[in-house]
């Protein structure tokens, strides 16, 4: 997917990068049910890739879907969940957490999600742009990892770093061929 980008980038981040449609969901807890709150309940994730967030601050209980979805355009992709997918959800937390059956959605949200091509990181100077460095790739996976990716780029701009090649431009495509999850 390539954007509506000045070319002299289309043939860097942009054409390496693949946003997807994430949809998120926070349900009401039952009332005096702290056993979905934290501490009672950590952060989980099922190996079918759903995960969930205690109600933290009052919110909701979240869970969302971490299983990539559908490949979006940033610039007009629609940020309302749909009705299907509400519904998909709801059966998917009443199998999981059966208190939460008739929980009542007090948030939602559509995200995207931002990959490289093979899934890894982007950790690399632009290689067009002497001055300009890019470290993208891993999405809310890149956020989780922030200190260590903020230490890895500080030593690669001060030259006190050895590249990794698994994050260069080098070992991106304009295709996606996802070896990391």
């Amino acid at each position: 997917m390539v954007h509506s980008y000045p070319k002299r980038f289309q043939k860097s981040w942009v054409s390496a990068s693949f946003p997807t449609r994430q949809e998120v969901f926070f349900f009401g807890a039952p009332a005096g049910a702290p056993r979905f709150k934290a501490p009672a309940i950590p952060c989980w994730i099922h190996a079918d890739n759903l995960y969930g967030i205690p109600d933290l601050e009052n919110r909701g209980f979240k869970i969302a879907d971490d299983n990539h979805g559908p490949p979006i355009d940033p610039d007009s992709i629609d940020r309302l969940i749909t009705k299907e997918s509400l519904a998909t959800m709801r059966e998917r937390l009443a199998r999981r957490f059966p208190l939460m059956k008739d929980a009542p959605l007090v948030e939602s949200r559509v995200c995207q999600y931002e990959n490289s091509s093979n899934g890894d990181f982007l950790l690399d100077k632009h290689p067009s742009f002497d001055n300009v460095w890019i470290a993208g790739g891993g999405s809310g996976h890149g956020f989780k990892h922030g200190p260590a990716v903020g230490e890895y780029m500080a030593g690669l701009i001060q030259n006190t770093q050895a590249a990794e090649v698994r994050f260069s431009f080098a070992s991106k495509s304009t295709t996606q061929n996802r070896s990391v999850h």
